[in-house]
């Protein structure tokens, strides 16, 4: 499993206070925490309304001065995860592109230059209707953003699509997250070679006990293929289920990397 820790993000609280107050030492705390817990990603994303660019050049400065681990530089604005790109020492993630308006169109170009080809690509699947209802429709917008990267070169194995992952005690159809894991299998089956991700802690908002919600889910999402994930990897509880999963469904031979996990600490 590719591990994006979610932790340097403006939209929580003491993340945001820290922002404010441009605490450095909470930044770099916490990045370098992740990074040694194995994150193979540290997200960074300001959720800022003003002089996005700038703390966004602040944060990556911070998290780049305590880990060498590659940066997922995370906005609903393309443009200005494209000026953040210089500011990386190395190829992270560009989290995200979508269906919306021209995003794609202006996000490609730049992801297709020789120069940017380890870049990889976080895609939501939504458009200018917001979130797709039914897992159709979100098969719809995977369609057209694949075939936008193949237009513009870009290789499948680059992107991580994220199916839209949203809390469950919204929906009131019985459905639960079946449209999730149904948008999941499709890629799976059609797209073998693209990552599918989604942030697990997104289904259990408004949930008491969130913890057994996200660790139902995570388990549910490998089964359906999920190989990249956005979450919390301090969290030993859910890194240790993911690899029990994983080698449950034979991702894991002879159960030798939830051995080694369990024999380093990554969970107890």
């Amino acid at each position: 499993m590719i591990i994006i820790a979610e932790k340097l993000n403006g939209s929580i609280p003491s993340c945001a206070a820290a922002i404010a107050s441009r605490d450095e030492s909470y930044i770099k705390d916490l990045a370098k925490r992740q990074a040694d817990a194995g994150a193979d990603f540290i997200d960074c994303c300001a959720s800022v309304r003003e002089n996005e660019h700038e703390v966004l050049a602040w944060m990556i400065n911070a998290i780049q001065s305590v880990t060498d681990c590659p940066i997922s530089i995370d906005s609903p604005d393309v443009s200005a995860i494209i000026n953040a790109m210089p500011l990386c020492h190395k190829p992270g993630i560009f989290n995200s592109i979508s269906g919306e308006g021209n995003k794609i169109d202006i996000a490609f170009p730049v992801l297709a230059k020789p120069e940017n080809s380890k870049w990889q690509i976080m895609a939501l699947l939504c458009d200018d209707t917001g979130i797709p209802k039914t897992a159709e429709k979100r098969i719809e917008v995977f369609d057209t953003i694949m075939a936008k990267a193949e237009e513009y070169g870009i290789d499948e194995g680059r992107i991580h699509v994220d199916p839209a992952v949203e809390m469950i005690c919204t929906t009131d159809d019985g459905e639960g997250a079946s449209v999730i894991l149904d948008v999941m299998k499709h890629i799976k089956k059609t797209r073998p070679n693209v990552n599918i991700s989604g942030a697990i802690s997104n289904i259990s908002y408004n949930l008491p006990a969130r913890r057994l919600v996200n660790q139902a889910f995570v388990v549910l999402a490998i089964n359906a293929g999920m190989s990249s994930t956005v979450l919390d990897p301090l969290n030993k509880d859910l890194r240790g289920i993911i690899l029990a999963a994983e080698a449950m469904i034979g991702l894991d031979d002879y159960c030798a990397e939830y051995v080694s996990a369990y024999r380093e600490g990554v969970f107890q």
